[in-house]
């Protein structure tokens, strides 16, 4: 099993430097037959010489087009551009647009001053649809041919009292990856399940176990080197972000109240208060023509404001352009918005899937009752809600409200509440200057992901409180 393993990995490695290798290979070329030459030449202003152009030598070059290849592995690496195998094929090609759109971006300006001055951008533009082609081809064929050589994995479902419907249909979503073969309980005996293990399994997928049949099982699968897909409960989540202390000749686990150091709260206040403004004078012509359409429509008023609740669950008041109805809420009772919901208005729908309704909270951060990066803020009544079934619920406000979060950027919006608690809480407890800056760029892709603005389904909202006790 390791060996294979190993294969893969290496495997994934070498088709993952591969295709860095021919974008680069063709930044390359535009590089030193068009740019170059723009940038070497002798400066003019108003017809006057001003100085030479730029000079390199070999190494010169080598290092302009290694700086490139650095910039294209680290954000093909975070936006998950060299998962093969891992994500589906385009997948895989959206966050490689975004990675080659960001590096190319840098490059021109780097080129721009280069030559002291903005550079022709049709070479950029030739150069970037050239990319993307080869990147929809690498990622289609490498992600066909990992699957050729490596099948799914053959997996074993073990589960307790809570039903095992909503876990298997987010497996079979993957049945190029992962194929539950056999479902079996816990009641059946634990014994029974380690001999089973041990038959044609790939690994083994622990679902909603009693903690003590849960040890004795990863034990043995451990001691076997099966591979363990596992559920985690709350406890786990913050068990995770604990720090490991060696005061004694036993390891010990420091699991200590949230607190952000001085220095962390400065440098995300001021990431905060510098994005904001910047996004602000940047996205002002949309908001403008996103007002005005809004009011055209019905006559109703632009801005949807609403109580929400930040950092230790302090009321403010949240502001949106409005997607629904005037009278959507006119009975008072809150919802969540669900799947089709009819008090969406055709310009919501559309303004909710770009996120532009989000827009004006860019001003919540710059008054301070919100972050860039944090849990996103909920409404008292539906935290009221949560709370008389999940008193954990309170466990995310402890940092303050954010625009997006952990639970945005991997979860969805018809995300179970219980799942986006355990999300939110990954991040408070592994919080980290660089965490909210990847979460940043991750913000970025999750914006053109349909599926990441549906509505909760319906049964969703039915089975909320059986979701949650059973957790």
């Amino acid at each position: 099993m390791k060996q294979v393993e190993s294969i893969k990995r290496i495997f994934v490695l070498c088709l993952g430097l591969i295709g860095l290798s021919m974008q680069t290979a063709v930044y390359a070329f535009f590089w030193l037959k068009i740019y170059y030459p723009l940038v070497h030449e002798p400066r003019y202003a108003g017809g006057y010489y001003v100085g030479p152009g730029l000079h390199l030598y070999f190494r010169g070059h080598l290092l302009v087009i290694a700086i490139y290849f650095v910039l294209l592995l680290f954000l093909s690496n975070t936006y998950g551009g060299l998962k093969i195998g891992y994500l589906k094929s385009m997948d895989i090609f959206l966050s490689q647009i975004f990675a080659l759109l960001m590096v190319n971006v840098i490059s021109y300006f780097q080129i721009s001053l280069f030559g002291l001055a903005l550079v022709k951008v049709y070479p950029m533009l030739e150069l970037l649809a050239i990319q993307l082609i080869i990147s929809f081809l690498w990622a289609v064929c490498t992600n066909w041919l990992y699957r050729s050589i490596f099948p799914a994995r053959q997996m074993l479902l073990v589960s307790g009292e809570y039903p095992v419907d909503d876990i298997l249909r987010k497996f079979n979503s993957r049945k190029d990856k992962y194929n539950i073969v056999k479902c079996m309980n816990i009641k059946e005996g634990i014994e029974k399940i380690e001999q089973e293990s041990l038959e044609r399994y790939d690994a083994v997928v622990i679902w909603d176990i009693p903690t003590q049949d849960r040890n004795k099982l990863l034990k043995f699968l451990y001691a076997h080197s099966i591979r363990v897909y596992l559920m985690p409960k709350i406890t786990d989540v913050l068990v995770k972000g604990s720090t490991q202390m060696h005061l004694f000749d036993t390891p010990v686990l420091l699991l200590r109240e949230y607190y952000l150091k001085v220095e962390e709260r400065a440098i995300k206040r001021m990431v905060d208060i510098v994005c904001a403004l910047i996004l602000v004078v940047l996205s002002s012509p949309v908001m403008l023509i996103t007002a005005i359409i809004i009011k055209l429509y019905d006559g109703g008023p632009v801005l949807y404001k609403q109580i929400r609740c930040t950092e230790n669950q302090r009321q403010f008041k949240i502001m949106k352009f409005r997607s629904m109805r005037v009278d959507a809420e006119k009975d008072g009772v809150a919802r969540l918005a669900t799947k089709n919901d009819s008090r969406i208005t055709p310009i919501g729908k559309f303004i909710r899937a770009v996120r532009i309704d989000e827009l004006p909270q860019l001003f919540n951060i710059l008054r301070g009752d919100m972050s860039f990066i944090g849990p996103r803020p909920e409404r008292p009544e539906i935290i009221e809600q949560y709370m008389e079934t999940m008193p954990e619920f309170a466990f995310r406000m402890k940092v303050k409200a954010g625009l997006a979060g952990y639970a945005q950027v991997y979860g969805k919006y018809n995300t179970t509440p219980y799942d986006k608690l355990k999300l939110d809480l990954a991040y408070i407890e592994n919080y980290s200057v660089w965490l909210d800056f990847k979460l940043m760029l991750l913000t970025l892709k999750i914006l053109f992901t349909p599926d990441a603005t549906e509505g909760v389904e319906e049964t969703q909202i039915t089975a909320l409180k059986k979701d949650i006790d059973n957790n």
